[in-house]
């Protein structure tokens, strides 16, 4: 069996999942399916790292299939899908390179090539629901010269997520020793339905210390931002040093850390 997709391509464009059209053996498990020996060894989003979006700024990054077949490689192809699984009902968003056909490939060697698409995503236009954020799996294609391929539903993936802001703000400056230090902040993330940035409430936040004159950062307790994202711990003044907070982040938003705000203790 060769393998040809049929795409409908809106160059960087979030499109309903009906746009994508795949082999009727890749709808029906979404694992790779292969003819003529042409096989796909690694696929890469972005390098491997997150794509974080905030609410305006586009993100372009790219994705490359590296596949192997006994006669070479002719071309490649990836597009990413989101949803609860591969069937078509299940998807409920796609996003397409900008590539009609095959990305450039460069070759390793006789057998072995990889092939690179490039994305350009708008959060505006793009991911239009909160949804959205967090894994996007990759849908690659490879073919082998001089008709075989193949393609597999699940053969990468990447976190999407959505940004977060994080402030910091210590007080009295200066202070005496053994009095008491409030730090308070504001922790922010990306709404990509009303492309505004709102409070986020509810969840763990460490405040962290350095000591004037050393590198490291040590946390101090763990607090739980409240309404509107307002973030509040104290502590005891002890020395000089930088106070900040700092946000683990989730599989769908983003990490944050805020500026430092150095007290003076005397």
């Amino acid at each position: 069996m060769r393998i040809r997709a049929s795409v409908t391509v809106l160059s960087g464009a979030l499109v309903l999942s009906s746009a994508l059209v795949v082999p009727a053996t890749a709808q029906a498990h979404a694992g790779p399916t292969t003819d003529d020996d042409t096989t796909i060894t690694k696929v890469v989003v972005n390098g491997g790292k997150d794509i974080v979006l905030g609410t305006s700024a586009k993100k372009s990054f790219t994705a490359t299939v590296t596949a192997a077949d006994p006669d070479g490689i002719a071309g490649g192809w990836v597009a990413l899908w989101h949803g609860t699984s591969f069937d078509e009902q299940d998807r409920d968003g796609v996003l397409l390179p900008a590539e009609e056909g095959s990305g450039l490939c460069v070759a390793a060697d006789a057998q072995t090539s990889t092939c690179t698409v490039h994305f350009t995503v708008d959060p505006k236009s793009d991911m239009t629901k909160n949804s959205y954020a967090g894994t996007w799996h990759a849908y690659a294609i490879a073919y082998g010269r001089p008709s075989g391929s193949v393609s597999d539903g699940y053969a990468g993936s990447v976190h999407i997520k959505r940004n977060t802001t994080l402030t910091a703000d210590a007080s009295p400056e200066p202070v005496a020793h053994g009095r008491t230090i409030t730090v308070k902040g504001t922790l922010t993330r990306a709404n990509w339905e009303t492309h505004k940035y709102a409070g986020l409430s509810n969840v763990s936040v460490k405040l962290q210390f350095r000591k004037s004159g050393t590198s490291t950062y040590k946390t101090l307790k763990t607090v739980t931002s409240g309404s509107g994202g307002a973030v509040k711990a104290t502590t005891t003044a002890t020395s000089d040093g930088y106070y900040r907070f700092s946000y683990a982040g989730t599989s769908a938003t983003d990490a944050a850390t805020s500026a430092s705000d150095f007290v003076n203790v005397q």
